[in-house]
């Protein structure tokens, strides 16, 4: 009994240290900043099979598929006729600057940071692919 006496204050001095520790100190997850960068184009876009179109169209199956090509989705002329199929290079050029890449598409949506640009490529890649 005597010796859980003594532990008594040891343990009250390492609950003050570790109550007293900054935020910055205590683990946090850190979200992917493709995930973070996605969160705007959440808006119009979803990524899972046999998601829905909303504004922008569904974007499972993403990575070599002809631009304007889902069935169903209402694309702007423009993006129909662009003969693009999605890569990681005709994305980051889209992303960079939609309507300069393809005049007349209805996305106006841009990304103007390279680094954000190829985390949010980087992240379409992996979930787009998801089964």
């Amino acid at each position: 009994m005597r010796s859980m006496i003594a532990l008594v204050p040891a343990v009250a001095a390492l609950c003050a240290v570790v109550w007293a520790m900054p935020p910055a100190i205590v683990a946090k997850p850190v979200q992917d900043p493709g995930a973070q960068a996605f969160a705007t184009c959440r808006a119009c876009h979803t990524l899972a099979a046999g998601g829905r179109s909303a504004m922008g169209p569904n974007l499972h199956g993403l990575f070599g598929r002809k631009a304007g090509s889902i069935a169903g989705f209402n694309y702007s002329p423009a993006l129909k006729a662009s003969n693009v199929v999605w890569d990681a290079k005709t994305l980051d050029q889209y992303i960079a600057a939609p309507t300069k890449r393809v005049p007349g598409t209805r996305m106006v949506v841009s990304v103007a940071d390279p680094a954000r640009r190829a985390a949010l490529i980087a992240y379409l890649k992996a979930e787009t692919s998801k089964k």
